[in-house]
């Protein structure tokens, strides 16, 4: 797997990326209650914020403790959720929140927020071996600061 992520000093981005990130706060904050509205308040189109918006963030406030945010879709299969959180265990996460789905079709949604700090792996790798285990279908980094 490549590497995914850069380190970019906004002023050679196009503005509408900074557009998107004050849309979702916008969303986020509840300062408006539909896409909408915050794509409207933000100047850009609902392509372009659906385009942009699972792909840029911006760092945390606080960086004494890095987070990240996981979707993971897996097999509904008895042990896999906990063959994920022994993977996260192994490359040094702590697991902040998990919110699972009831499994539906055969698969469980579960969204994983973890504190990364004290990991020496990069998110690449964790993601990389999480899609190795038999029982996750799919990862998805939601966010990470």
């Amino acid at each position: 797997m490549k590497k995914d992520f850069l380190i970019v000093n906004r002023k050679i981005l196009p503005d509408y990326l900074d557009k998107v990130i004050y849309a979702r706060r916008l969303l986020e904050t509840n300062e408006v209650t539909t896409i909408t509205k915050a794509v409207e308040m933000a100047g850009i189109s609902r392509n372009t914020y659906y385009k942009y918006k699972d792909y840029v963030f911006e760092p945390g406030e606080h960086q004494s403790t890095r987070k990240a945010v996981l979707s993971i879709t897996l097999k509904d299969k008895s042990g896999a959720l906990s063959s994920v959180l022994q993977t996260l265990s192994e490359y040094g996460t702590s697991v902040l929140t998990i919110s699972q789905a009831i499994p539906i079709n055969g698969k469980a949604n579960v969204l994983v927020s973890l504190d990364i700090s004290s990991s020496t792996s990069t998110m690449e790798t964790i993601i990389a071996a999480l899609k190795n285990i038999p029982t996750v279908r799919k990862v998805h980094l939601d966010a990470m600061e």
